[in-house]
């Protein structure tokens, strides 16, 4: 039970923080969760869900590093454009495929 309550804790106080990188991540990995049902259950709604989830966590890092730069902010600015144009090149395949 400690164990538990230890990452709750954890997890209110990161929330609490910094909200803007708190949501993002939270879009990461939800974005994660449906492209790896994408995977097993080849259905395009959880590849839509999981690509729009990437898109909107991309733009919003790039915003918020623009606004209010990190220590590491080209790393993370990179990382973004990366997302961002592999999450597009996924929306062309799928609307190709149509």
């Amino acid at each position: 039970m400690r164990f538990w309550r230890f990452w709750f804790q954890t997890f209110v106080i990161s929330s609490q923080y910094n909200p803007p990188r708190f949501v993002e991540l939270l879009m990461l990995m939800l974005a994660i969760a449906m492209l790896a049902i994408a995977t097993v259950i080849p259905d395009r709604p959880f590849l839509v869900l999981g690509l729009s989830l990437v898109v909107g966590a991309s733009i919003s890092i790039l915003v918020r590093e623009a606004i209010a730069p990190s220590p590491q902010t080209r790393i993370t600015q990179i990382t973004a454009v990366l997302l961002l144009i592999i999450s597009i090149y996924g929306f062309a395949d799928i609307i190709k495929t149509l």
